[in-house]
């Protein structure tokens, strides 16, 4: 089974599905099986890093509210995120465009480590304060997941992967995807948002269900149960 999965990096609510996704995998069976391909989506193409400008800040400009309710809005964010084990820093992140970010997970899918390159990501981002669009923190995180410190900063200087985001979020416009996190299972069935646990559970034992359907018995009898009872 495969289960693709358009976000942003800076989309808080693309960490909390992600959270609640493995929560649902830790009690699916079948996890072992299962692909798992991150797509690339930029909630903000065009967006510029301000020098010194607060994701409070950020938040406030874009609803059109104060900087003490954009501050309310993070706090209430942070919460949703500790229920699923995340400690988000709000006081701390960069915002940033997330292009060069989205290549970088390009490149670690390459060495099979895209999983791993999208939480360590994720969690540079929103709990430790670093700058996802920095060359050097990207490098720096890729050697952390065993890649080639020199393929990586070489890779990220270049133009490389970028093809592979457009292709990402040209798959997102032709099948709709207008916010994030959006989950399509064996190009079926698709979540959209952070939706609880029980529910990405429930499409994967449907999913894999199609795919494996029980044999269908036509008749019985004269047969021995497990517990030798009908024998």
């Amino acid at each position: 089974m495969k289960i693709e999965i358009w976000s942003d990096i800076m989309c808080p609510f693309c960490y909390v599905g992600k959270r609640r996704l493995e929560t649902a995998l830790a009690q699916f069976p079948h996890r072992d099986t299962l692909d798992i391909v991150w797509r690339s989506f930029e909630l903000d193409p065009t967006m510029h890093t301000k020098p010194g400008q607060s994701i409070h800040e950020l938040l406030a400009e874009r609803k059109g509210v104060s900087v003490a309710q954009g501050r309310q809005m993070n706090e209430h964010m942070a919460q949703i995120a500790r229920e699923v084990g995340l400690d988000f820093d709000f006081e701390h992140m960069v915002p940033v465009n997330t292009f060069l970010a989205h290549r970088f997970l390009h490149l670690a899918a390459k060495h099979g480590k895209q999983n791993e390159a999208k939480e360590r990501v994720l969690a540079a981002y929103f709990t430790q304060g670093r700058n996802v669009a920095d060359l050097d923190t990207l490098t720096e995180l890729g050697t952390e997941l065993g890649l080639d410190a020199t393929e990586v900063r070489t890779a990220l200087a270049s133009e490389a992967y970028a093809e592979e985001v457009r292709h990402d979020e040209y798959q997102a416009r032709q099948i709709g995807v207008r916010g994030v996190p959006y989950f399509v299972f064996d190009d079926k069935y698709a979540v959209s948002g952070a939706q609880p646990s029980e529910l990405f559970l429930e499409v994967l034992e449907k999913v894999w269900e199609e795919k494996h359907p029980a044999p269908v018995v036509l008749a019985s009898g004269g047969a021995c149960g497990l517990d030798g009872s009908d024998c």
